[in-house]
């Protein structure tokens, strides 16, 4: 297949890239260049669109098929697996080719996505998360004490309890073991669950640190849900790389993160629509409050994640009815960042966040063939990524998933 005149936009520079002809073959970039010789019967011309490199999104949960998320770990498997379809197929939809899982999803939903049983992203995904008793993914009320050791069985739950190193150890070789590509561990307080506050520090460094090791034994990294200065520091410490949300950051510490090599995925749009209309769409009285903690200060840690060299990945982190928002992240970030910058942190950046530069968020040789085409120019308005009408073709690894 040879596309025809797309000109880029990939959030390297400020500009668009005059147009170009690019070849695939078995759903990666062949080349790129000015006016390639050869024909195609399925050859495409993408004359007065832009083009960017498939969209990626770094902090999704594809199986919140609702905002509850205690509720949502109770609900039939079956249910949750027809219900993530249907949001990954929206997410493909609205121009991601590839999202990071941060808790639940599993390789079963992969394997579907992968054999072309269902449609969506390409799909990253860390398994279960791992928490503490009254932690983050700890959805029971003080007054409940039921047990909740049947949640790695439940694909609707967003992670699984482990108390101390030896269990913190088993859950994340069982994780591992099961297909996850990387950890996840929820080391502070959290907005939708009940009983932990925004600022408590969750595990200890000795837990911490046994995640980070089995995930390296593995080859691969520890993604840490992280909101306060405090519990970001003491999480370099222990060795974490990416770091989620990270919305009450200090520059001292987004210097450390930078020198670390890690990386943060702010995730704004999320608190944005929780706090309008997360009482709709039936979140507790108690994460209503929560949100409140950290909705300005995530637009605020952006300058300083930026001012600092920070590498920063698009996240949404939507729930349930909310899924539907995940674009409206471009325009949030854009009244801090510029715009090239925001639309970098879906493409290049988010690919150095999954560890997979070369193989996504760019159209250079070797990489998937993930596209998409819009109307207009991102550049001068980042709205155009929120409108499902104005992304005309959509390609994911080669294959033409939208056409109009």
């Amino acid at each position: 297949m040879f596309i025809r005149n797309a000109a880029i936009v990939d959030g390297l520079t400020e500009e668009r890239h005059e147009p170009v002809d690019i070849r695939f073959s078995d759903g990666k970039v062949v080349e790129v260049g000015k006016s390639l010789p050869g024909r195609s019967d399925n050859d495409i011309d993408l004359a007065g669109l832009t083009v960017l490199p498939g969209l990626i999104d770094c902090h999704v949960h594809v199986i919140a098929a609702t905002a509850n998320l205690g509720r949502n770990a109770e609900l039939p498997n079956s249910y949750v697996a027809l219900a993530a379809g249907q949001i990954m197929r929206g997410m493909l939809m609205r121009g991601f080719t590839t999202v990071r899982d941060l808790g639940g999803a599993d390789h079963g939903l992969v394997t579907a996505l992968d054999s072309g049983l269902i449609q969506g992203p390409r799909l990253v995904i860390c398994g279960k998360a791992l928490s503490q008793t009254g932690g983050h993914t700890d959805y029971r009320d003080r007054a409940n004490r039921r047990s909740v050791d049947h949640y790695p069985d439940q694909l609707g739950a967003l992670g699984r309890i482990c108390d101390g190193v030896d269990a913190v150890r088993r859950a994340a070789r069982e994780e591992l073991k099961a297909g996850a590509a990387f950890i996840k561990v929820m080391a502070n307080g959290g907005v939708s669950s009940p009983t932990d506050p925004i600022d408590a520090l969750a595990f200890s460094s000795g837990e911490l640190r046994a995640a980070v090791e089995e995930a390296a034994n593995q080859h691969t990294y520890v993604a840490a849900h992280l909101y306060t200065d405090e519990a970001i520091a003491r999480a370099l410490d222990c060795g974490v790389r990416s770091i989620e949300h990270g919305n009450l950051i200090k520059s001292d510490t987004a210097a450390r993160v930078r020198e670390a090599g890690a990386v943060v995925v702010p995730t704004n749009i999320t608190y944005a629509v929780v706090a309008r209309d997360g009482a709709r769409y039936g979140m507790s009285a108690e994460s209503l409050e929560k949100v409140g903690f950290v909705l300005d200060a995530g637009l605020a840690a952006l300058e300083t994640l930026r001012d600092a060299g920070v590498v920063m990945g698009y996240g949404s982190d939507l729930l349930g009815e909310m899924h539907g928002h995940q674009s409206e992240e471009f325009v949030l970030r854009g009244r801090v960042l510029r715009p090239h910058e925001v639309i970098r942190s879906a493409t290049a950046d988010a690919a150095r966040v999954l560890g997979m530069e070369g193989q996504i968020g760019a159209l250079v040789p070797g990489a998937h063939a993930d596209l998409i085409a819009v109307e207009g120019n991102p550049l001068d308005d980042l709205a155009i990524l929120t409108n499902e009408n104005r992304i005309r073709k959509i390609i994911k690894a080669g294959r033409l998933v939208k056409n109009e």
